[in-house]
């Protein structure tokens, strides 16, 4: 029986061209500024599951060092070509790095893993990071947990998230904030955005220490 990471990625690969078409203009300006304020000039980024490589580009275009990875091939193809420079194919689940970048983006894709998976991979992250570093991560609003228009999702609220980030060490939440869909769609989902920084003393910092703050921003964008 097909487990969640291969019905989500055969569902990207078979629509990457749409999905890239559909996603490439998102209005997230806001958001990325709300991250990149944090990355030395310079600095080494990772966009993980990059998708089209939009935001790669842009961080591209920002002076940043930028790798980009994504689990999907199609969709690694397309982010290749239209940013300029090699996106690896990474399953989530096998990403491995250590110490090694100054920011972490995480947009929309953490939200394909079930809660196991995603503890570890959030783990994985942490690692990859360098003292100090910067994690950030979104997810769509809510409770809901399955299948859905062909992929598997989690959503996220500010109780599950803290439940989650219970049992990740060595990351610090330092903001969390509620925003509307960048596309401007009907009925569309908000979303949870989580920023994180790696502690520098990882045993004074664990994640059951952190709780999720309550100051809920609505994004300007």
């Amino acid at each position: 029986m097909p487990t969640e990471k291969d019905y989500t990625i055969e569902y990207y690969n078979a629509n990457a061209a749409d999905f890239a078409a559909s996603t490439v203009s998102a209005l997230i300006g806001d958001t990325r500024e709300r991250f990149t304020e944090l990355i030395p000039e310079g600095g080494r980024v990772l966009d993980f599951g990059c998708g089209s490589g939009r935001d790669t580009k842009c961080f591209i275009e920002l002076g940043f060092d930028v790798e980009a990875v994504d689990g999907s091939d199609e969709l690694a193809k397309i982010a290749s070509e239209y940013t300029g420079i090699d996106v690896r194919t990474v399953l989530f689940q096998d990403f491995e790095e250590t110490d090694r970048y100054d920011g972490i983006w995480a947009c929309a894709c953490l939200l394909h893993l079930n809660d196991d998976d995603l503890k570890g991979v959030l783990r994985r992250l942490q690692r990859a990071l360098k003292t100090g570093g910067v994690l950030y991560a979104s997810f769509k609003y809510g409770d809901y947990y399955g299948e859905k228009d062909g992929r598997f999702y989690n959503y996220m609220n500010e109780e599950r998230f803290a439940g989650i980030f219970a049992d990740v060490s060595g990351l610090k939440i330092t903001d969390t904030w509620l925003s509307d869909d960048s596309l401007r769609r009907e009925k569309a989902d908000r979303w949870f955005n989580v920023l994180m920084v790696k502690a520098a003393e990882q045993n004074e910092c664990s994640g059951a220490e952190q709780a999720v703050p309550g100051r809920l921003i609505k994004s300007r964008v």
